[in-house]
């Protein structure tokens, strides 16, 4: 961490220079010592120091300067640094307006020129307000902060990439935090967007796609080679599995998945029945110790690039991506998965990303400390979550179509959810409308037997209503049923025929699609177990099959 800085003020060079000579030679183990020959350019440098999350400890600063007087200097800058302290120099003729700015800025101190001997009236001096400055100063925190508004669904998009990437950050709510706004306000010029990242080198970025945030934290968004022995795409489960057996078993691996690693498990917020883990693990968790594994192996690993399409050219499969770039492998595997479907009812739309979110959104549960929430689902996935938000929520109301929860639920998670007090599970009801203007602030629900419709307050809404399989840019290419999702093994054999233009003397491998060498794993398979070991496993088994189809190739 850097040390805190002195800035110093004055429009005389010689001033200034000697000003800074006697601090380096009392303050130099402990703070950096800046200086400024004006205002306007002072104030520059506290926005810059600002959006690096620099410590300002304390300005001295002239009060008679061309331009800018140093109590207007003062009254600016304590904007950006409203708890460092502030000492005004000031010949004999300005001691009224020094007097005037205690009152008018909280200034801390004056200091009448000249101060020599400094050991006698300028360290005495600063070394008290630093003193008091540094029993109260919070250490700032060194790395990126991303400011914007609870209510921004770009805002909680970037905020969940981060936390889903293992990237630490801060939030700053710019409702709620007066630095926050003034620090966005001077990097916005006028346009005001957001979210505005700031990075602790100091430079900024404004709404920007996943993909430039991706690049910016170091995470690997372009692939270092043209071709590859197996190309995966997807990395959930299945897919990060795939990579770690793929790589440790000598194929040159490259995984690429649209947002991060994970999937849709990795924003699960307890998986208690996974294999070798008795406590339980988090879906971040687990994502973590796969891409470490999958990396140390050996396999490349492409985030926040999505593939658009994908073409065949014996012997060699032809991915594209989003961005225009197209790598080639041997074998391909699909482990894309599914995303949760969307609720269509009155408002909700608008609403999306401000108190109604797709998943659980783990970002979001704290900014939800005390405020009633609601669920809509009833497996596991709106189960996992209802328990996670109940530990900040006041009170977490699940909604059920069906009649009970055993119909889609593991029994060890309704009995933890009738076992929670501010869990309330109501079946057979329905929401119908999502009410708010900038934010959600109730919901109609619906007793689906009586047909009783009631309005009550909800602060969040949190979806979990079935999935729909990522597999539009293969629509062309491999066979699919009417769900959307794809054909592999048997489920491809109709009537003993192979599928067409099947043109190998075998039968398609088990996790084979209908185009040899093209292989699909996890849940965007058709009546595939959806459970995380289920997808690990075949991830992991599919390399066995793309071994024995590159010895045919």
């Amino acid at each position: 961490m850097a040390s805190p800085i002195i800035l110093i003020v004055d429009d005389d060079i010689q001033v200034c220079n000697a000003v800074e000579r006697d601090l380096r030679q009392h303050y130099r183990q402990d703070y950096r010592i800046m200086k400024a020959t004006s205002g306007a350019v002072a104030l520059e440098t506290v926005q810059r120091l600002k959006q690096r999350n620099d410590q300002m400890a304390l300005f001295l600063v002239d009060q008679r300067m061309p331009g800018m007087e140093g109590v207007e200097f003062l009254a600016e800058a304590m904007k950006f640094y409203p708890d460092a302290r502030k000492v005004l120099l000031t010949a004999y003729a300005d001691t009224q307006a020094a007097i005037a700015a205690i009152n008018l800025i909280g200034l801390d101190h004056y200091l009448m020129k000249p101060w020599s001997p400094p050991e006698q009236n300028l360290y005495p001096v600063l070394d008290d307000l630093l003193s008091d400055w540094l029993a109260t100063a919070e250490m700032p925190f060194d790395g990126i902060r991303v400011a914007g508004t609870l209510w921004s669904a770009k805002s909680h998009t970037i905020k969940d990439f981060l936390a889903r990437s293992q990237i630490p950050y801060q939030w700053l709510d710019i409702e709620q935090d007066a630095e926050a706004r003034v620090l966005v306000d001077a990097v916005n010029q006028e346009e005001y967007r957001l979210p505005v990242l700031f990075f602790p080198d100091g430079s900024t970025l404004i709404d920007p796609h996943i993909t430039t945030v991706a690049a910016k934290v170091g995470l690997r968004t372009q692939a270092t080679q043209p071709f590859y022995d197996l190309i995966i795409i997807g990395a959930g489960p299945a897919g990060l599995a795939g990579a770690v057996y793929g790589a440790s078993e000598g194929l040159r691996t490259l995984l690429i998945d649209k947002e991060t690693t994970g999937g849709q498990a990795g924003t699960s917020s307890r998986i208690e029945n996974y294999l070798g883990f008795p406590n339980g693990l988090s879906g971040a968790d687990l994502a973590r110790r796969a891409t470490a594994q999958a990396t140390r192996l050996g396999a490349e690993i492409l985030t926040a690039q999505e593939v658009t399409q994908i073409r065949v050219d014996d012997p060699y499969r032809f991915v594209k991506l989003a961005d225009g770039t197209e790598l080639s492998c041997k074998a391909l595997i699909i482990a894309t998965g599914v995303s949760l479907r969307t609720l269509d009812i009155l408002g909700i739309e608008a609403l999306t990303g401000a108190g109604v979110y797709y998943g659980a959104a783990l970002t979001e549960a704290a900014h939800y400390k005390g405020k009633p929430v609601f669920v809509v689902g009833g497996a596991n996935s709106a189960g996992q979550g209802a328990m996670f938000f109940s530990r900040y929520a006041s009170k977490v109301t699940m909604l059920v179509r069906g009649s009970s929860l055993q119909n889609g639920m593991s029994q060890y998670l309704i009995d933890q959810i009738n076992r929670t007090e501010n869990i309330e599970v109501r079946v057979r009801t329905s929401v119908i409308e999502a009410i708010g203007t900038d934010r959600l602030e109730a919901v109609v629900i619906k007793d689906n037997d009586t047909g009783d419709i009631e309005t009550v307050p909800a602060a969040a809404l949190f979806v979990f209503i079935g999935a729909k399989p990522h597999s539009e840019f293969v629509a062309d290419v491999v066979e699919r049923n009417e769900a959307g999702f794809i054909l592999t093994g048997p489920d491809l054999i109709r009537d003993g025929r192979r599928p067409k233009n099947w043109r190998l003397g075998r039968d398609p491998f088990l996790l084979e699609t209908s185009v040899p060498g093209i292989f699909a794993v996890g849940d965007i398979r058709q009546d595939t177990i959806r459970r995380v070991a289920s997808a690990v496993g075949q991830g992991s088994t599919a390399i066995s099959f793309v071994h024995q189809y590159l010895k045919t190739v």
